[in-house]
């Protein structure tokens, strides 16, 4: 069951695309499209395969001060892995050895290599809020974005902001330059 709803909440990622921004985060400025790139959001284990679960993220270029400037995504910066994965894994090595969550994240089909987890551990993360469902620590973004898929269906994807949402505003804590050469925490 549990194995059912990461699955669920990563799955309704496939394909979505993350486009909307306002103004350049920078300084303002007024943003134009610049091109879209696609994102490894997570692997899941099907069966006997691998599937890939992409993301496209929309650049945008802002007019007054140049800078290339990304809308809301559901990673975490400075990361190539969705943050609900990251969540999964940082919620379990509360509790345990990172080596032991890395495995029961594999048993709940996600793959991700052990380099990278060994990456992430020591890294800063926001506290993730977590819920207990069937005896295990599950982070609130999964709950929610499986949640969220279950209502909006199959044929109908879920509005990008409210995954967003759903995940956190995980992109916001992205630390960028600022024209005085200073670092901005967004």
């Amino acid at each position: 069951m549990v194995t059912d709803i990461i699955q669920t909440a990563v799955l309704s990622l496939d394909g979505m695309e993350f486009n909307h921004i306002i103004s350049c985060p920078h300084c303002g400025g007024t943003v134009q499209g610049f091109d879209r790139k696609k994102k490894k959001f997570a692997v899941l284990k099907e069966q006997t395969a691998e599937r890939i679960i992409t993301v496209r993220v929309k650049r945008f270029y802002c007019r007054k001060c140049g800078n290339l400037c990304y809308p809301d995504e559901p990673f975490y910066p400075n990361t190539r892995i969705g943050s609900p994965v990251i969540d999964i894994f940082n919620s379990l090595s509360a509790t345990m050895p990172a080596s032991k969550a890395a495995r029961v994240i594999g048993s709940l089909g996600l793959v991700v290599d052990r380099t990278t987890w060994k990456y992430y551990t020591g890294r800063a993360f926001p506290e993730i809020p977590v819920m207990d469902v069937f005896g295990m620590r599950l982070p609130l973004s999964v709950v929610r974005l499986s949640d969220l898929a279950i209502q909006t269906g199959e044929s109908s994807p879920a509005d990008p902001a409210d995954i967003i949402e759903a995940c956190g505003y995980p992109s916001r804590r992205r630390v960028t330059n600022s024209p005085s050469g200073n670092k901005n925490e967004l």
